[in-house]
């Protein structure tokens, strides 16, 4: 039997399938493909935004003036905490756009699994923290939230299907509901069964964002709702190094791993399932609420007359802001068959228990109340901020309950001048009473733009002052490896500047930390401070070489290096880069951008990791050494709204030996017992609606 698609839309015509066999071996991912191909087949002919133009200049069409003002397209977002307008990036060459981790992360050979930065970049929040950071990567949080306003409806559909049924799709939408009134709604899955045993992951985000201003633009309200259901099977790595060598390990999948069931492969192998198929792993799950709300008390009102429309426009000068929040913040571990050697050994456990299983949650209720002043009525980028805000968070944990809270006091002042030359932020909070007493952040940034010719400078000092996160005490299920006296306020100063020079597409910048009272984890277990203050500098060159008009190398090279007595593992050099082919092949409406990607870091003894506790943690005994820099070959290309990459990654892991032939079978090695994956391939697709 055949399925036959029929597209009554132009050129994507008929498509037909052999569904005996394809089907029955792609299951739900198989539907979901013909489902994407359909939609495809509208996208690039009925919704391609350049398509309404089709009919110009071919008679029969009307071609008035208000024909073409109705029919163009804008769409611009902001941030919560930014009123600059930007635009969508849509570089085809840049395969991070499409993926949650930025190139010098590592996680742990899985799309998914507790990753980490090979940069040094401490957390710098005072106040109330969690402490539970290893999945960051794949949660939606309230400052990387948008808020939209576009003429038209406008959808995005990514769709990356990669190695052992890897998937993850992205579906966002947002329309203006009034001229005023913008809606936007975000779905991401991000779903791989892994390729070493017990390493499943599933991951569902959601996010909702709403922007209104009011017909007079004096009162403006943003909404936001935000999920992150996390679930990721833990392995705490493999038991033997030997097995990657071994013959009787040639499917990766059945190496034995420290902790964790041996499960089929199928029992795992669906995409829209998840919790039943953890048996041993991390459950993390974050949602918040938030509205703002602001309104200009006094300004001046202006507006613009355009033939018989009037557009009213409000200037401030002084503005009231109100802000309130919920969030809660569950961290569970649970390991339903414990491996009595490995808890006993790296953990303490004097007995293992049947189950092992470690929960916190907590809720947070944040109101802030916050005024503004506008010295110069026509730049909105030039405004003082004061405030004043009380938080109350209540938790549960394995051994009881506890409810604290902070009030602390907050100012801002930012100016980018109206020339675009100078460019200041500083602000500050301080905690004046609560759980969190003393706590405070000082931050500072100067941004001058010298010269065309030379290009922009930047230079600013950052201090924060900090109570440590809940992990690091007693009020957590998962401290029962903190000591009993408490541990002191963090310090950390923060030295930074950069020099951006667009017209040879270089950017050289350098970081100075000097930390005091630096937590971290001296094993699988134990939560410890440092003694005596340390100081890390990195120095890092971002460059976008044209070594012809279309072979481009990309490349950013970081140094960075530890002095003092440091808890912190850092490699002395990483670099990533591209460099390939980026232009039009002579198409007018093809973009296409294909070559070779490099990942390279020096040897260092990286952290490991407990998933048990969920926390990075100091070792000195392994070294990671990479036996050769991680290599992707890629292609990628965009025909109008279209975009589709494919990937072939870990290509340096390919191999001769006597016992296996020809594999990728040399594996590099991310911490210790935690090997990378050999051969990834990921196919994706993009495509943007405009209806």
């Amino acid at each position: 039997m055949n399925i036959n698609v029929l597209s009554a839309i132009g050129q994507c015509g008929m498509v037909n399938f052999p569904a005996n066999s394809w089907m029955k071996r792609s299951g739900m991912k198989g539907l979901l493909i013909i489902t994407v191909l359909i939609i495809g087949c509208h996208a690039v002919n009925g919704q391609n935004p350049a398509g309404r133009f089709n009919g110009i200049g071919k008679g029969g069409g009307k071609d008035s003036l208000q024909h073409r003002k109705d029919d163009t397209m804008s769409i611009n977002y902001r941030f919560l905490d930014s009123s600059r307008l930007q635009k969508i990036d849509s570089e085809v060459y840049n395969f991070y756009l499409h993926y949650p981790l930025s190139p010098t992360y590592v996680d742990f050979g899985n799309i998914g699994t507790a990753s980490h930065d090979l940069i040094f970049n401490p957390f710098m929040k005072p106040g109330w923290d969690g402490g539970w950071h290893a999945y960051d990567p794949y949660v939606f949080k309230v400052e990387d939230s948008r808020f939209y306003v576009t003429t038209k409806p406008y959808s995005e559909l990514d769709y990356m299907l990669g190695t052992s049924s890897e998937q993850v799709i992205n579906l966002i939408h947002t329309q203006n509901i009034t001229r005023n009134w913008n809606a936007f709604f975000q779905y991401r899955l991000i779903n791989s069964p892994g390729i070493f045993g017990n390493q499943y992951t599933n991951h569902n985000n959601y996010r909702f964002s709403s922007w209104y201003q009011s017909d007079n633009k004096r009162y403006q309200a943003f909404l936001l709702l935000l999920g992150s259901k996390l679930e990721s099977a833990e392995s705490a790595g493999i038991q033997n190094n030997a097995d990657l060598q071994s013959p009787s390990y040639g499917d990766r999948y059945i190496i034995p791993t420290n902790i964790g069931p041996s499960l089929a492969y199928a029992s795992i192998n669906n995409p829209f399932g998840g919790g039943a198929a953890i048996q041993t792993g991390t459950f993390y799950t974050t949602g918040t609420f938030m509205l703002r709300q602001q309104y200009d008390i006094i300004g001046i009102k202006d507006s613009i007359v355009s033939d018989t429309v009037v557009t009213p426009l409000f200037y401030p000068k002084f503005r009231a802001e109100q802000t309130i929040s919920y969030s809660t913040y569950h961290q569970h571990f649970v390991d339903e068959f414990p491996d009595t050697g490995y808890y006993i050994k790296n953990l303490n456990f004097i007995s293992t228990p049947d189950t092992v299983n470690l929960s916190d949650l907590w809720h947070n209720l944040t109101n802030d109340f916050s005024l503004y002043s506008f010295p110069d009525s026509k730049n909105s980028q030039q405004f003082l901020k004061a405030g004043i805000t009380i938080q109350t968070m209540s938790g549960t944990y394995d051994a009881g309950n506890l409810s604290i809270y902070d009030l602390f006091i907050h100012g801002e002042y930012r100016n980018k001048t109206r020339n675009k030359k100078w460019d200041v932020e500083a602000y500050g909070n301080f905690y004046i009473n609560g759980y969190n007493a003393g706590d405070y952040n000082a931050y500072i940034s100067l941004k001058r733009q010298i010269s065309k010719n030379l290009g922009y400078l930047q230079v600013g000092f950052e201090n924060v002052n900090r109570t440590l996160s809940i992990a690091w005490s007693k009020q957590s299920s998962f401290g029962f490896g903190v000591p009993n006296n408490a541990f002191n306020k963090e310090n950390v100063v923060h030295l930074f500047g950069s020099i951006e020079q667009p017209k040879i597409n270089l950017t050289l910048s350098g970081n100075y930390y000097l930390l005091t009272n630096y937590p971290y984890f001296t094993n699988y277990y134990i939560a410890s401070q440092a003694s005596s203050p340390f100081n890390v500098l990195i120095i890092s060159a971002d460059k976008k070489f044209a070594l012809t008009r279309h072979l481009i190398l990309r490349t950013l090279a970081v140094l960075q290096k530890e002095a003092g007595n440091s808890p912190v593992n850092i490699p002395l050099f990483v670099t990533h880069g591209q460099i390939g082919y980026e232009g039009k092949l002579g198409q007018k409406n093809l973009l296409v951008a294909f070559g070779l990607e490099f990942r390279y870091f020096t040897p260092y003894t990286a952290d490991g990791y407990s998933p048990v506790v969920g926390q990075f943690f100091t070792q000195t005994q392994t070294t990671i050494a990479e036996k050769l820099p991680d290599i992707t070959a890629y292609v990628n290309f965009r025909i109008r709204s279209f975009v589709a990459y494919f990937r072939t990654e870990n290509l340096n892991t390919a191999q001769f030996t006597p016992q296996y032939g020809f594999g990728f079978t040399n594996n590099n090695f991310i911490a210790p017992s935690y090997p990378s994956a050999g051969l990834k391939i990921r196919l994706g697709i993009y495509w943007s609606f405009v209806n």
